[in-house]
């Protein structure tokens, strides 16, 4: 970790230094303290203040400010394009809904502000001059690699129940473990989850999976987990023949998101990916059965899993592309791959590269989550020679009209009516050319359509 002085950014030294030019004790506080003795660049610097909010507003009325936090103490300061909030030292009063305080009181101590935050990496502040201000061992937190909550666990999950997930994000976001009493609070809290909005719960459901600790969080807590997606309960100790497995089916989910490889995805088709990965054998539960040999089948769970991760997306309110992309990679994540050029070629007509680039990547990680056997290692080389020759093919190869050598107005011109026939010849021509009995040559395809024209 770094030293204690703290390299403030311009815009927010000079913040605190107006603040305290007029006599207000203020400090930054929160995840740019935690994140600058990490090492880590901080992408939000926020403040906290004696001032009150109309005297943080009188104080900063030459600058643009949002307002729309001011009821409950918090006044954005726009500088050069960046939104700085500066928060007045505040205790919070009940919480009946888990989520929100049904009042807030403004205190003129920062030690009676760090006491009502989250958890002790996020409870430190820091001035110039000062060094870094830690009542709860935040620090130490920090080095030992733990996510503990400030106080009495139960308290804090009590008054904010989004705070279990949190927990859980930071967990995978840092690469750190729950302390034992946060987590034994979190799991009983968890159900208080349902309280949570299904936006509130997708973004920190997101932000956790797209860490790059994500896998490791869901093998140690997926107890916690079922509070905001209840179907991984039932995938828990959900066995899985040993020819292929050596996970049951929850722990099989964690190791394939946490192998899940990102390399060369934009953040959509990295949220897609981790998102199916999270969802691919969701519904293997409701799919059990057991064989006359005595070994588990777990028929259609593809489909049906498909329609669970659409069902359970939709319950979030997940952006659209998301809801598609993740159920169309469930559906076939586990369906035999094409061989051959014209059935490779068909499959990029019909899906398109991108789609398959997840596909293989999708696959992958699940085959990594498998057992290391002679039969999973033969299907993960599929999988490789697949991608290879769906790549050289995507490059060099012909799978839409757009590709083909002619087009409409050539068919015309050789004499075929304008109308849907037209249409047709074209999807014709294009399978010839996928299946290889004609070139992709405008001789050739002309002639191939005249053929078509004289035959019934």
């Amino acid at each position: 970790m770094r030293q204690e002085s703290i390299r403030l950014p311009q815009d927010a030294l000079w913040l605190l230094q107006t603040l305290r030019a007029a006599g207000h004790s203020a400090y930054v506080v929160g995840g740019c303290v935690r994140d600058s003795l990490l090492g880590r660049t901080p992408g939000d610097w926020d403040l906290c203040t004696a001032a009150r909010p109309e005297e943080t507003r009188a104080l900063f009325a030459g600058q643009q400010l949002v307002l729309t936090g001011v009821k409950h103490g918090t006044v954005g300061v726009v500088l050069h394009g960046k939104v700085y909030e500066i928060t007045t030292y505040r205790q919070d009063g009940a919480y009946r809904d888990h989520r929100h305080p049904d009042q807030v009181h403004f205190v003129g101590a920062l030690a009676d502000d760090l006491a009502r935050r989250d958890f002790t990496i996020n409870a430190m502040a820091y001035a110039p001059g000062e060094g870094v201000i830690d009542l709860y061992g935040g620090r130490g937190d920090l080095a030992a690699g733990v996510v503990r909550c400030v106080g009495d666990p139960a308290a804090r999950f009590g008054e904010d129940a989004l705070r279990i997930l949190r927990a859980l994000r930071f967990a995978a976001r840092l690469g750190f473990r729950l302390d034992d009493a946060t987590a034994a609070a979190a799991e009983t809290a968890c159900q208080t989850l349902q309280s949570v909005s299904a936006e509130r719960l997708y973004t920190e459901l997101d932000g956790l999976l797209m860490a790059p600790g994500a896998g490791d969080v869901l093998a140690q807590y997926g107890k916690i987990l079922a509070g905001a997606v209840p179907e991984v309960l039932p995938c828990m100790g959900c066995t899985q023949p040993g020819r292929w497995h050596c996970y049951d089916v929850w722990q099989h989910t964690a190791v394939a998101v946490q192998t899940l490889d990102l390399r060369g995805q934009d953040t959509r088709g990295a949220r897609v990916l981790c998102w199916a990965a999270f969802l691919h054998d969701i519904a293997k539960p409701q799919c059990r059965s057991v064989g006359a040999d005595g070994a588990a089948h777990f028929r259609g769970h593809n489909q049906r899993g498909a329609v669970m991760a659409r069902a359970i997306l939709r319950r979030l309110k997940a952006p659209v592309y998301l809801i598609d992309g993740a159920a169309a990679l469930v559906a076939i994540h586990d369906a035999p791959l094409p061989t051959g050029d014209a059935a490779i070629l068909k499959s990029l007509n019909r899906y398109g590269a991108v789609f398959l680039r997840r596909l293989c990547a999708l696959k992958c990680a699940d085959l990594d989550a498998h057992a290391l056997t002679p039969d999973v290692a033969a299907r993960r080389a599929e999988v490789t020679a697949f991608a290879a020759r769906m790549e050289e093919l995507a490059r060099t190869g012909c799978y839409t009209m757009r590709q083909l050598a002619v087009n409409g107005g050539d068919l015309m011109d050789a004499g075929l009516p304008a109308g849907p026939a037209v249409g047709r010849t074209l999807h014709t021509l294009l399978n010839a050319v996928m299946e290889g009995r004609v070139p992709n040559e405008r001789g050739p395809l002309l002639e191939e359509a005249r053929r078509l024209r004289r035959i019934p």
